[in-house]
């Protein structure tokens, strides 16, 4: 057996990324044995696993979000802390994506293999910034991987949206944010602006606010949008999934504002598709250069792309003398919707 064969040990099956020495499952795709999970975003977390490993924090939101399809046996496990499994040894590194989210290291008869799980290396006060874990294998995602992704600071994306407020006082703003990550993200931000006020919400995205409340991540003051006075929405800012900010919900506010933060505002003609007029280019994932960069600093000398903006990542892989290979798995969306 060669252990740096990494295909002899690491294979995609019909559920997912599979670890062979170690009986177990990366973010799988429908029920599994044995799962770890690297977030808890619901393309990563699914419902229906046996026993499952991750952050505290990531087996929180899976219990909040899927309920009665949570891990029948959970095990939490903290950073940096090594757990043996089957014949391989486990260690999870913050992946600054969201709250809890984890890269996985798996050791394998000297040789280190990394999955990244959804990762960025920007600021985010709301979780555990990115840890560079050096590797010979590294397992990356590519949501972003096209040169022309750029997403800049998003505490300048964030002033951007306090100076729309200040410019408009009689109209709403009503901020298109996906409901864990990016809303408590966007709230944390706008608090480190400088902006006190309340922050009214969409119902639906109360429950992950008050689990990163409880996990001592503070928002400050917010109130439910729904019911609440017209003239107090006047000037105010109201995050809402982003399928609400186009439909009757956000309609019954103050002649609103439509906003929407997400790394796909680069793009401009998407944001006029979806008539956002005040368009928030602020990402969970890693942009293009920070993908590069992140390859090159691992170290690693072959680099597996899960889902994304293969072609692009992989041509760059390749000029760098590295071996490339695309992993086709099922179940990967671009953001938690």
């Amino acid at each position: 057996m060669r252990p740096n064969h990494f295909e002899d040990w690491l294979r995609v099956d019909a559920k997912g990324l599979y670890c062979r020495p170690g009986g177990f499952h990366i973010d799988p795709h429908g029920g599994a044995r044995r799962a770890i999970i690297t977030h808890g975003h619901s393309d990563h977390a699914r419902p229906g696993h046996d026993a499952a490993l991750a952050t505290p924090e990531t087996l929180a939101i899976m219990g909040a979000r899927l309920g009665d399809g949570a891990p029948r046996r959970p095990h939490t496990v903290a950073y940096g802390e090594p757990l043996s499994i089957g014949d391989v040894t486990v260690t999870l590194f913050p992946a600054g994506h969201v709250l809890g989210s984890a890269q996985v290291l798996i050791e394998y008869q000297g040789v280190r293999a990394v999955v990244s799980g959804d990762y960025k290396r920007s600021e985010d006060p709301t979780c555990t910034a990115f840890t560079l874990v050096p590797c010979d294998l590294f397992i990356t995602e590519a949501t972003f991987a096209l040169p022309v992704f750029q997403h800049g600071d998003a505490a300048q994306e964030v002033t951007k949206l306090i100076k729309s407020v200040e410019q408009f006082p009689e109209r709403a703003h009503v901020v298109g944010a996906y409901g864990l990550g990016k809303t408590q993200r966007v709230i944390a931000l706008l608090r480190a602006a400088g902006y006190e006020h309340p922050i009214f919400i969409h119902g639906a995205l109360q429950a992950c606010c008050d689990l990163y409340e409880s996990f001592g991540v503070r928002l400050g003051a917010l109130k439910p949008a729904t019911g609440a006075a017209r003239d107090d929405l006047k000037g105010a800012i109201a995050l809402a999934p982003p399928s609400a900010i186009a439909d009757r919900w956000a309609r019954r506010l103050p002649d609103p504002l439509t906003s929407f933060a997400s790394g796909w505002m680069r793009v401009r003609a998407r944001a006029r598709q979806q008539g956002v007029e005040l368009p928030l280019v602020i990402s969970d994932h890693a942009d293009w250069r920070e993908l590069t960069e992140t390859i090159a600093e691992t170290g690693a000398r072959e680099v597996w792309v899960t889902h994304g903006r293969e072609e692009a990542l992989l041509h760059h892989i390749e000029t760098t003398g590295k071996r490339g290979r695309a992993l086709a798995l099922i179940g990967r969306e671009d953001d938690d919707q």
